[in-house]
């Protein structure tokens, strides 16, 4: 298993993130018929078959990690102009982890499962949080 790192790009906060969930799939035409989440991105990961159904993605946010999506499956896309893509299709749950310090790259990098920030316990997250992100700023994180 792997999983995917991705800058959540013109997204400030998990918050704003949240308030997209509902339209994301629906952006580029991208309806699968459920209820999933859908982000298009240029290129198919060589290591897709390690990212499906056990892998998430860890979103960046503000130079941080501070949540994830369950990666369900990936699937090629070709638009009207013949140039393919890679839907990653996600669970629409976000889960909050602690906020990892992540600086700017673009496109995807992968994530040892080892090296992934841990999930926050719903009932703990605000507080969690807080302090996990005044920490990651300390850089004692």
């Amino acid at each position: 298993m792997i999983h995917m790192v991705k800058l959540c790009v013109g997204v400030s906060s998990f918050e704003e993130l949240e308030s997209y969930r509902d339209e994301r799939a629906h952006w580029w035409g991208a309806d699968y018929g459920e209820d999933v989440h859908v982000h298009r991105t240029r290129m198919m990961p060589k290591r897709g078959a390690e990212m499906e159904g056990q892998g998430s993605i860890y979103w960046v946010i503000a130079g941080a990690i501070v949540c994830r999506q369950v990666i369900q499956r990936l699937a090629s896309y070709t638009d009207a102009e013949g140039k393919n893509y890679c839907d990653i299709i996600m669970s629409p749950e976000l889960i909050r982890t602690i906020p990892y310090p992540k600086r700017p790259f673009q496109g995807w990098r992968y994530l040892q499962p080892k090296d992934a920030p841990p999930d926050i316990a719903a009932n703990d997250a605000e507080n969690s949080v807080e302090i996990a992100a005044e920490l990651a700023r300390l850089g004692l994180l």
